[in-house]
């Protein structure tokens, strides 16, 4: 029987300071080359996810933007994608109707860019919008209407839960929708994907593509309970949220102990 490993980063894999540590790269990477087919899903993108696990040589697949893309992590190649139709102008109507001015992922020209109204953003946007300073992908525009330009596949809303909680009962069985605060800022986050876009789809993908029989997976939030809920073992680590648990195998120890590292050294075989 071959088993896929797959987890979650912020919270899980990763440290509270967002870095894997040599101790988990040192066990990933040894298990990998013994032949641990290991893998992450995360909410993050490529570009980010890889600057923070820079450490862990596992080169297999990833899942990123919460199952939006399925990218090879040798080429950087989309394996697999999940877009918005032409429906996606009509929600991001009703959000700047309701004074919501997201960030917005799409592909422009074939270029990756995340898309803002820099005189709209919330505080909480301007702190997520600080720590990508430099990111390549930074594609400030001038009016909303700019923010439906080309193929997209990911809206984050970062504002009030007054604001962003109707919209997320409105939208929750239409798209795949995460409605939770960030673990860093404590800001309360909004995020729309297509319905087909979720860590639980992707990894069923995943798992076809590499012909493996059983899943395990590690995670920590809300948005990690798809990937529990089709797992045939799954651990959630001290610090996961009370409502991950609940779907849990086990509780193993937290992020800050290495808790994935640690168990994957012990029951790995």
């Amino acid at each position: 029987m071959t088993t896929l490993y797959v987890s979650d980063l912020d919270g899980t894999l990763l440290r509270s300071n967002e870095t894997t540590s040599e101790y988990t790269n040192s066990i990933i990477n040894g298990l990998a080359d013994r032949g641990m087919i290991f893998s992450y899903a995360t909410a993050r993108s490529l570009i980010t996810a890889k600057k923070v696990t820079n450490g862990i040589k596992a080169k297999i697949p990833l899942i990123v933007y919460n199952g939006a893309f399925i990218i090879d992590n040798v080429t950087d190649d989309i394996l697999v994608a999940n877009y918005f139709d032409e429906s996606v102008k009509d929600i991001l109507d009703e959000l700047f109707t309701n004074q919501i001015y997201p960030i917005v992922y799409a592909y422009i020209d074939e270029k990756e860019k995340f898309s803002f109204v820099p005189e709209l953003c919330t505080i909480g946007m301007n702190k997520f919008l600080n720590s990508r300073r430099g990111d390549i992908r930074t594609n400030a525009v001038k009016s909303v209407d700019d923010l439906k330009y080309g193929d997209v596949f990911y809206i984050t809303c970062i504002d009030s839960s007054g604001k962003l909680k109707p919209i997320y009962d409105k939208y929750k069985n239409i798209f795949h929708c995460v409605y939770q605060k960030d673990i860093y800022t404590n800001e309360q986050w909004l995020e729309i994907m297509p319905l087909a876009a979720s860590k639980s789809n992707a990894i069923k993908q995943l798992q076809k593509l590499l012909k493996c029989d059983k899943l395990v997976v590690f995670g920590d939030g809300k948005n990690d309970i798809d990937m529990f809920e089709i797992a045939d073992e799954s651990y959630a680590v001290q610090n996961a949220h009370e409502e991950l648990k609940k779907y849990a195998t086990a509780i193993i120890s937290s992020n800050d102990e290495d808790a994935v590292a640690h168990w994957l050294e012990k029951n790995y075989i």
